[in-house]
């Protein structure tokens, strides 16, 4: 996340870039020491982050906002005096943080901005075996019964389902669908594939005591070392 430090005394700014040393996830991409050389700067660096001290030179901190252009940064107020806060978070500040910083706050501060940045993905019913789910498949939504879903694949933040007549790709983690597939037909092969142990059709075993399934679309799935051990306790007489 890229950040831009606005204050007016070098010691805070230096200060700054020091306790955002220990946070590797902002990237200090330039400072200002007044409002106008901010200003003149955004279009170039376009921050997303920025840590703004409210008295300065010039405009001071809340006038400096009103003359950013959308889509705005998010912003955390770091000065000397405490009697702004109120009108800091009507502004929609993310923090405001008193001088000398407290990196505990800090860090606060930047957990609260990871949390909005990436909010965490809502939690929704389990599903039953008898379900049926919404999946889109060559342009049409099909109203696909649990059962007829063979395997579900990791791709970044998205899944690949695929069923009896396709394969439908979803924007959601493949960890947020296995919470809600907790069914003793799901079984996780690995790290990045989940099957439908009613869809195999053929087992081998594989390299270093993995195991090697086919399902009824064809498609091979490899269980890793630890799932195959699984697999086989849980389905051994």
């Amino acid at each position: 996340m890229k950040a831009l430090i606005i204050d007016d005394e070098r010691i805070a700014r230096q200060e700054m870039r020091r306790l955002l040393d220990a946070h590797p996830e902002i990237n200090i991409v330039g400072e200002a020491k007044d409002t106008a050389t901010a200003l003149a700067l955004l279009p170039t660096l376009q921050p997303d982050l920025i840590f703004l001290d409210i008295q300065m030179p010039g405009m001071d901190g809340f006038d400096f906002l009103t003359h950013v252009p959308p889509p705005q940064p998010r912003v955390i107020f770091c000065t000397a005096h405490d009697a702004h806060a109120l009108r800091a978070f009507a502004v929609n500040a993310l923090d405001y943080l008193m001088k000398p910083v407290d990196p505990v706050r800090l860090a606060q501060a930047l957990s609260r901005l990871r949390q909005t940045e990436h909010p965490p993905e809502p939690q929704a019913a389990a599903f039953q075996e008898s379900d049926r789910v919404l999946l889109k498949c060559e342009g049409r939504t099909r109203f696909v019964p649990i059962r007829q879903i063979q395997l579900l694949e990791s791709d970044g933040n998205y899944t690949m389902v695929h069923f009896d007549e396709g394969k439908s790709l979803l924007s959601r983690s493949l960890q947020s669908l296995e919470k809600r597939l907790c069914l003793p037909c799901f079984f996780r092969a690995n790290r990045s594939q989940i099957i439908n142990l009613r869809a195999v059709t053929t087992i081998a075993d594989w390299f270093s005591d993995g195991l090697k399934v086919t399902l009824r679309n064809g498609v091979t799935v490899d269980l890793s070392r630890r799932q195959a051990s699984l697999f086989r306790q849980r389905n051994t007489l």
